[in-house]
């Protein structure tokens, strides 16, 4: 197998795979037994306060005593628009009644973004976990300095070379290409100026422009993947999607039924879940979004709705309005647990390199 860049090499890892955070999906059992297996383990805390984010990490520090990463949210704080708000909620206002349950009255601003967050700061000095990841964006430079002044290793997401530059300027260790086909919400610094680039043109163009290791996102589901990513300039690949189905992940019941079936050919990005962008198979909050005429409020008050929708029809068995991200890879799931799957990819990149 070829061999690891550096920075994965300092880490003691043995091969060049990283289990995507997936905020909602990864636990503290899935981190570690990818991270125990040889490759990077991630744990998301983007959608926890500060307390909770603690147990996750201290969890995963029981579990393993190999290094794993954890992901924080770094988007702009919402701005309230009470018009928007009350719009799309009147909007959605039928698909409540459906299940017997009235609309919320207002919205709330659910995620905590870890840009200025003091307290969210500080645990993670406090714990020191071997690895930091960004998403949706930076946070103050004097917190990355901080980081890395602990030896902690830090990588951000970017979907374009204007981000991969600002990664680069803020003296981040590693960045993160993130194609177009990824499942869930991209780390786009300003979704509006999305370019939607897929991922190998990503990685090519990143590589030869950025003088940091770039990772492959995207897509990548098993070896011939991988080894693609490595031949054009990737040093690793994050994969998410692939690990869904291991038992570790916190995947509901509904949500691996759908993986394998024939939906998980009709994946889709829509921001009518959450507010951002996000790719996942196809559900009526899709097509909500779809015919909505109106603005959608900011990320993440309309996930306030989504959930709450959710919430309301899951409690007579339906999941049409589940957040089952997926991406464009998602036919190619496999059920195993971790360990196995990491063991599966790395012989299968073993056979594709030779």
């Amino acid at each position: 197998m070829t061999s690891l860049p550096s920075w994965m090499a300092s880490l003691g890892l043995l091969s060049p795979i990283i289990q995507a955070p997936m905020a909602g999906t990864s636990t503290p059992q899935l981190a570690a037994a990818v991270s125990n297996a040889g490759a990077l383990g991630s744990v998301g805390i983007g959608a926890y306060g500060v307390d909770q984010a603690r147990q996750h990490i201290e969890q995963t520090q029981v579990l393993t005593d190999r290094p794993f990463n954890v992901n924080l949210f770094c988007h702009q704080t919402a701005s309230a628009d009470a018009e928007r708000e009350a719009q799309w909620l009147q909007y959605l206002a039928p698909e409540f009644a459906r299940f017997g349950a009235p609309a919320p009255s207002d919205l709330r601003c659910i995620y905590e973004s870890a840009v200025g967050n003091a307290p969210l700061q500080a645990m993670l000095l406090e714990l020191r976990p071997a690895v930091v990841s960004f998403h949706f964006g930076l946070p103050e430079q004097s917190f990355i300095d901080a980081l890395r002044s602990a030896g902690i290793t830090t990588l951000a997401c970017a979907t374009n070379l204007d981000e991969a530059r600002q990664i680069e300027q803020a003296g981040v260790d590693v960045i993160v290409a993130q194609g177009m086909e990824a499942g869930g919400h991209r780390g786009t610094f300003v979704p509006e100026q999305d370019r939607l680039m897929g991922v190998f043109s990503l990685v090519q163009l990143l590589a030869r422009e950025c003088s940091l290791p770039v990772v492959a996102a995207g897509g990548i589901m098993d070896g011939a993947g991988i080894a693609a990513a490595l031949q054009l300039g990737a040093c690793a690949v994050q994969m998410g999607t692939a690990f869904i189905l291991c038992p570790e992940s916190a995947a509901s019941a509904a949500y691996r039924a759908e993986l394998q079936s024939a939906q998980a050919q009709h994946t889709a990005i829509t921001a009518a879940i959450s507010g951002r962008p996000a790719r996942g198979m196809f559900n009526r909050l899709h097509q909500l979004g779809r015919d909505y005429a109106g603005q959608l409020p900011a990320y993440p008050m309309v996930y306030d709705a989504g959930k709450a929708l959710h919430q309301a029809a899951a409690a007579q068995g339906s999941s049409d309005y589940a957040a089952h991200w997926a991406g464009q890879g998602a036919p190619l799931a496999r059920v195993m647990p971790a360990a196995q799957l990491v063991q599966v990819l790395v012989q299968e990149l073993k056979e594709y390199e030779n």
